[in-house]
């Protein structure tokens, strides 16, 4: 490969219901971008366009899907048949890496793709671009070991891992989770597997964190607590108890609260969190495009504990209480007790969530947080770097 000439990175997210995907692609972008470097991402999200992306970072939108359970999925907007949208999306996949012609395919966290959409790409790189890297990024947990091997061994998915992948990223540290170990996953695979660490955000300034602080109305010396619940689809329990706690509780929370519903929240439950919200005098946002601001300038963040929103947040220093849900995938549970064993986060389970114990869980959170912010500040998010490493690899020895 010529030293001047172009490299391009084709990025694969299928983004169904949620922001964590979308988000996850845009940071790794981001961070893999310099000189003479394309990148063109592949999405699903219906709100890709609302993101603002750097020079030399564009998007293809494929027709978005939403899921209904972990294998089954319909159109997000069109009304067609499920199967005519699925081959209009793996078409497009298909067309736009031939056209595009990467030096290397990151895929995210699906190995084939929704519904194995992206195989015919990974076939095709194989026979017709050899040199292409296609690489297969996973988060730190996809799900109990149990369900993983199950869909992975009825998908062929391992063997597909041995032949079609040069490599594959893992975003965690294999002491916290080992999915290697889990999922059974075979020497010859084990290989290709480069555990990166977890992925930082961006960290914003203190002039930016003060902005944000004025913007909201916190006054000097009020701790702030926001409460977020990613794309917002399934999050209203969370919402509600908690407006239900400050109801029950106002007088002794000596907070600000801050809510994000998230812009996939069902319109009624968004209103019923809003409205009570206003009664309370607090702040509401349905979707905030810099996270990281916030989550900086607050004390507490009480979240569902989504791989990408854990990573915003501790990459701010803050506290963070979770309440992971456990359907239709456990990865949130498992992920939430890996954590805590860290001692880097509270949670509560999802059947053990009250008004009652979540003021419980503040109160102690707000009265002693040395040891969170203790193993917090010892807490390295190395993802980028290891990434950044690896594509200097890639480009050295093309040249």
């Amino acid at each position: 490969m010529p030293r001047n000439s172009t490299y391009n990175i084709l990025m694969y997210s299928h983004d169904t219901y949620g922001l964590g995907h979308i988000r996850r692609t845009m940071a790794i972008a981001a961070h893999l971008l310099g000189p003479r470097i394309n990148i063109l991402i592949l999405t699903g999200s219906p709100i890709a366009g609302r993101f603002s992306f750097p020079e030399q970072i564009d998007f293809v939108r494929i027709p978005g899907m939403i899921k209904k359970t972990n294998d089954e999925y319909l159109p997000l907007s069109i009304k067609i048949n499920v199967r005519h949208a699925l081959d209009i999306r793996k078409n497009i996949i298909t067309a736009t890496a031939k056209t595009f012609q990467p030096h290397l395919f990151i895929v995210d966290k699906e190995p084939l793709g929704l519904k194995k959409e992206v195989l015919p790409t990974l076939q095709w790189l194989r026979r017709c671009r050899p040199d292409t890297r296609s690489i297969l990024g996973l988060r730190d947990i996809m799900d109990d070991a149990e369900s993983v091997k199950k869909d992975w061994q009825e998908k062929r998915v391992y063997q597909h891992l041995e032949k079609l992948y040069s490599e594959i990223w893992i975003y965690g540290i294999q002491d916290f989770y080992d999915p290697i170990k889990e999922y059974e996953i075979s020497d010859a695979i084990s290989r290709k597997i480069h555990f990166t660490g977890y992925i930082p955000r961006k960290i914003p300034g203190k002039d930016a964190v003060r902005h944000v602080k004025k913007e909201i109305g916190l006054k000097k010396g009020e701790r702030l607590v926001v409460v977020t619940t990613g794309g917002g689809g399934d999050g209203y329990r969370v919402m509600d108890t908690y407006l239900t706690a400050l109801e029950n509780y106002h007088s002794s929370l000596p907070v600000m609260s801050v809510l994000i519903t998230g812009p996939f929240m069902p319109k009624q439950e968004r209103r019923d969190v809003f409205r009570r919200a206003r009664k309370l005098g607090l702040r509401t946002y349905h979707f905030y495009r810099q996270m990281e601001k916030i989550f900086a300038a607050a004390d507490i963040v009480i979240s569902m504990g989504g791989y990408n929103t854990l990573c915003e947040i501790l990459g701010q220093g803050t506290l963070s209480l979770v309440i992971p849900r456990e359907t239709p995938r456990q990865e949130q549970i498992i992920r939430a007790r890996a954590f805590h064993r860290q001692n880097l986060v509270d949670y509560i389970p999802w059947d053990e969530f009250s008004p009652a114990l979540l003021h419980e869980k503040l109160i102690a959170l707000l009265q002693n947080p040395e040891p969170y912010h203790n193993a917090i500040s010892r807490f390295r998010l190395t993802g980028i770097a290891t990434m950044q490493q690896r594509l200097r690899e890639f480009r050295c020895n093309k040249l």
